[in-house]
C-alpha cells in the first residue's frame, strides 16, 4: 500500500486539474458509477494520511481554492517535469504482504460520515498509483505469459485535453474528508506529544507505529526503516523505552518521511537500509518475521538482532515472539 509520502505525490499530480471540468470518464470500478463524474468540475484535492480526497461540483458551481501545499508544488516543479509516481517502492513486495495489506484494509475504519457527498475518497492497494497524461504499461509478463497492461479503476479526461488514471484503489463518496492533521506525520500540525503518549503504551513498538490514529500515513516501509535507524527491536514494549529513545524514534519517523517525500518530488528512488534486505548496512544477517497483535493484522518485519538488540522486561523476560 502506498504510504504517506507516495499519496502526497499523487495529490500533486491531481492539483493541476483542479478547476477543470470532466469531459469523459472510463475505468473498471464497480464501487461507484463512473458516469456520475461526467461533466462535473474538480473543485479540490486533499491528502490525509494514506487517503486522497477529490471534491467534485456541478460545472457551473463556485470554485473553492484547493488546499494543497504550494511549497510542495514548487519543489515538485523544480525537481522534475512531467515525472510520474513509481508504481511501488524500490523492490517488489511479496504476495504474503499483499494479503496482510488486504486484511488491514478490510478492518480499516471508514469515514466518520458515510453516504452521499461531493468528496470521492481514494484508498490505494498494493501497487496502487495515479498517472497524469499517460497509462501504465506492463513491464513483465504475467503468470500465463501474457503482456497485459494494468486495467485502470478510473480514468478522468478533462477539458484541457489532459487526463488522470487511477490504478488499484478503492473509491467511495463521502460528505467530507476524514481528516486529523495532528496525527499526520507529514503535517505541520502533527502532535508530537500525543504521538509520544501512544508510544509509551505497554505494547510492542512495531504495533503502535502502524496505528493510524496517531501515525497517519506511516506504513510498513517507514516502520521498518525508522526502527532500524533508532536501533530499537520491533517487539520492544514502548513502556520499557526511555523517553529519549522514544523522542529519537519520533524524530526518525518525521525525518525519514520528509526525506522520502523530498526524494519522490525530485524523481529519486528510495534505498532502504533494512526493508526486504538480507544484511544490514554493517553486514549483519537480518531476521524476518510476520508480526502483529493477536487477532489483528500482521505485517512482514525485518530487523538486525545485533543493531537492534532485544530489551528485556523488568522480570528479565524477552519480548514474546523473539
Amino acid at each position: 500500500m502506498p504510504e504517506g509520502p507516495s499519496v502526497r505525490k499523487f495529490q500533486l499530480l491531481t492539483s493541476p486539474f483542479v478547476g477543470q471540468v470532466v469531459t469523459k470518464v472510463g475505468g473498471s470500478s464497480r464501487k461507484i458509477n463512473v458516469n456520475d463524474l461526467n461533466a462535473l468540475r474538480l473543485q479540490d484535492s486533499q491528502v490525509h494520511g494514506k487517503n486522497l480526497y477529490l471534491a467534485f461540483v456541478a460545472a457551473g458551481g463556485p470554485l473553492v481554492p484547493a488546499a494543497e501545499d504550494t511549497v510542495l508544488q514548487r519543489e515538485a516543479a523544480s525537481g522534475q517535469e512531467g515525472g510520474q509516481e513509481e508504481v511501488c517502492a524500490p523492490q517488489l513486495c511479496p504476495l504474503d504482504e499483499e494479503l496482510q495489506e488486504l486484511q488491514h484494509s478490510r478492518s480499516e475504519h471508514l469515514d466518520a460520515v458515510e453516504g452521499p457527498g461531493n468528496w470521492l475518497r481514494f484508498h490505494f492497494g498494493l501497487f496502487g498509483s495515479i498517472r497524469a497524461n499517460e497509462f501504465s504499461r506492463a513491464n513483465k509478463a504475467n503468470k500465463r505469459g501474457d503482456w497485459k497492461d494494468p486495467i485502470p479503476r478510473l480514468v478522468l479526461h478533462f477539458e484541457s485535453g489532459g487526463f488522470l488514471v487511477f490504478y488499484n484503489c478503492r473509491m467511495h463518496w463521502c460528505s467530507s474528508p476524514r481528516a486529523d492533521p495532528t496525527s499526520d506525520i507529514l503535517s505541520v500540525e502533527f502532535h508530537r506529544g500525543r504521538a509520544l503518549d501512544a508510544l509509551r503504551a505497554p505494547d510492542p513498538i512495531c504495533y503502535t507505529l502502524l496505528d493510524q490514529r496517531y501515525f497517519s500515513g506511516l506504513g510498513n516501509i517507514i516502520k521498518n526503516e525508522i526502527l532500524y535507524l533508532a536501533k530499537i527491536h520491533p517487539l520492544t514494549q514502548g513502556a520499557l523505552l526511555a523517553v529519549s529513545d522514544l523522542e529519537r524514534l519520533l524524530d526518525c519517523a518525521v525525518q525519514f518521511s520528509s526525506d522520502w517525500l523530498h526524494s519522490k518530488l525530485h524523481g529519486k528512488r528510495l534505498h532502504p537500509q533494512i526493508y526486504q534486505k538480507e544484511q544490514c548496512p554493517l553486514g549483519h544477517a537480518v531476521m524476518k518475521g510476520t508480526l502483529g497483535p493477536s487477532g489483528g493484522f500482521k505485517r512482514l518485519t525485518w530487523w538486525c538482532p545485533q543493531c537492534q538488540p532485544v530489551l528485556l522486561s523488568e522480570d528479565g523476560d524477552p519480548p514474546a515472539g523473539t
